[in-house]
């Protein structure tokens, strides 16, 4: 599927901050997603990536399928509340979709601080009921949950799930990313959950280290730092992992997957805020 095209809006609107010259690893994300919000500098980055590991996009795809058992098995669980931080854009099978069907009444807040990202989530989003796109700074938790657009859509004394899929991995400071993750968990209600996958370079399987070079080396405006375990397992601190604990994404709860699954170069973890 081709992309937008960077001399015409096409009807997005989008924000006069949107820098069209520089690949962006939501627009990136999109393309390998098959999706149309994305320019060629975009396409250029994804092509480039994948000559270094082939599967990057089936690797985009097996942390798609995570969202959508991590957020059926929170809708299992009773929760009718999540906020997808680091979204990008919502496109068949997110998070609104998987959640409504297991309860019409479910509530979904996406955030992501991406201009195109967010004018064509607002695009997509027009007229769905109980969900809603919030351009924000998820490294600022205080802001993302005391914004008029979340405390209009979530209530924050019940259990809500805060997805954070693949979007941790841009941030160089670990020390840092724990305290931003805490300070989500501080502002939730006990029952909520807090979902976690992260690029690394623990799978052998997969070219993650390639991967990071070929953006570290790119001209795109973040940067990716894979983890460790270990680094990942600290990102749950104060809360209780669910079974089985920290997986590679194609094995968490891969008894739910339907065919066969790809190496992902992922780790993933769903965890409960304790009472």
């Amino acid at each position: 599927m081709t992309g937008l095209d960077e001399s015409h809006d096409h009807g997005y609107g989008f924000p006069g901050d949107t820098d069209v010259g520089l690949p962006n690893p939501a627009r990136v994300y999109d393309y390998w997603l098959g999706g149309s919000a994305n320019f060629a500098v975009d396409r250029e980055l994804g092509d480039h990536i994948a000559e270094s590991e082939p599967r990057i996009a089936s690797m985009a795809r097996e942390n798609r399928s995570l969202l959508r058992r991590m957020v059926a098995h929170c809708c299992r669980q009773g929760v009718d509340q999540f906020l997808d931080l680091g979204s990008g854009v919502p496109t068949i099978g997110n998070v609104h979709e998987i959640a409504h069907r297991h309860d019409p009444d479910s509530r979904v807040v996406y955030v992501d601080n991406e201009p195109v990202a967010v004018s064509h989530s607002e695009l997509l989003l027009e007229g769905v009921d109980k969900v809603t796109i919030l351009r924000g700074d998820l490294n600022d938790p205080a802001e993302v949950l005391n914004s008029p657009v979340t405390r209009g859509m979530l209530d924050l004394n019940r259990p809500v799930a805060v997805l954070l899929l693949c979007v941790l991995q841009y941030f160089p400071d670990t020390d840092r990313l724990r305290d931003t993750v805490a300070r989500y968990r501080a502002g939730l209600a006990p029952g909520s959950y807090i979902a976690i996958s992260h690029l690394t370079t623990d799978d052998g399987a997969v070219n993650t280290s390639g991967v990071a070079e070929r953006i570290q080396h790119s001209r795109a405006n973040h940067q990716a730092y894979p983890r460790g375990y270990e680094d990942v397992l600290s990102l749950f601190e104060g809360t209780r992992l669910v079974e089985p604990g920290i997986r590679y994404a194609q094995d968490w709860h891969h008894g739910e997957i339907a065919g066969p699954t790809e190496p992902s170069g992922i780790y993933a973890g769903l965890a409960r805020v304790p009472e």
